[in-house]
């Protein structure tokens, strides 16, 4: 096996099963968390969207007209 050259027995059943927890703790705030996030967060993504693409715009057209 690949890992065990890196990581002993040991080390591979925590990394598992500290995967798996943190997963699942994210799971279940973001579930805990969700109604504030309709309410206080409405229409983030689209807001995200527009100021990234605005953002990687503004670095494409001083990269063109500047050079490298």
């Amino acid at each position: 096996m690949f890992l065990s050259a890196f990581f002993s027995t040991g080390r591979i059943i925590f990394i598992i099963l500290f995967v798996l927890g943190f997963g699942a703790a994210i799971v279940w705030g973001y579930k805990e968390d969700i109604k504030n996030h309709e309410r206080y967060y409405k229409s983030a993504g689209k807001k995200v969207a527009i100021y990234g693409g605005l953002i990687i715009a503004v670095f494409l057209f001083i990269r063109i007209v500047f050079g490298n």
